[in-house]
């Protein structure tokens, strides 16, 4: 490669260094995470803090769901206040869960620039199959955990010992295309998201 393009101009400085800070355009970290998350076809409403249980209703009555799993923090914290037929996860197999409307969780922290919510499957977020399988995926997402970049992201997951277990990284629901571009979703797992940004 070097032998063939010696005769070329050296190629111009980048002028950035993986880590530094990106900048989010002028726009509040919360509303570029909003803008992106949208921008991938999810649903996103903000919330005020204490109004997550009524915009998890809301959006499972949106979605048509009627059976919904989720772990037991979840279940404990909006639980009762959600009118739904709520399924504890129990080592439920795929066939079962493929037969649940939605599951509802929390997450590790977003991405404003990409508009990616992570998920490290503890407390809120239940295990791997829980986000994968059901047609829905409800996710809360708090303000603080909000970050800039994936390098930030990175940073933070490590900062939280999460680099460790398997992850989730979402960008928007399922989605792919054939030989044509013809978009299908719901393939590699739901293909509705709605994301509650509460705070």
């Amino acid at each position: 490669m070097r032998a063939a393009l010696a005769d070329r101009p050296a190629p111009a400085e980048s002028g950035w260094t993986y880590g530094a800070p990106v900048s989010t355009g002028g726009q509040d970290v919360v509303e570029r995470f909003i803008e992106r998350a949208a921008d991938y076809r999810a649903t996103v409403v903000r919330v005020d803090a204490g109004a997550v249980a009524a915009a998890v209703s809301e959006a499972l009555a949106a979605a048509g769901t009627n059976t919904v799993v989720a772990d037991d923090m979840v279940q404990t914290r909006w639980g009762a206040q959600v009118p739904v037929s709520w399924i504890a996860d129990d080592g439920l197999d795929a066939a079962t869960l493929d037969g649940v409307d939605a599951v509802v969780t929390t997450a590790t922290l977003a991405i404003a620039n990409t508009g990616t919510i992570v998920l490290d499957h503890g407390p809120g977020q239940g295990r791997r199959a829980l986000s994968l399988i059901p047609d829905v995926h409800v996710c809360v997402v708090f303000v603080d955990q909000i970050v800039t970049d994936v390098p930030e992201a990175v940073a933070r997951l490590v900062e939280l010992g999460s680099h460790t277990r398997p992850l989730t990284w979402i960008s928007g629901p399922s989605a792919t295309s054939d030989i044509e571009l013809d978009r299908v979703e719901g393939v590699h797992g739901p293909r509705t998201l709605a994301v509650i940004v509460a705070g």
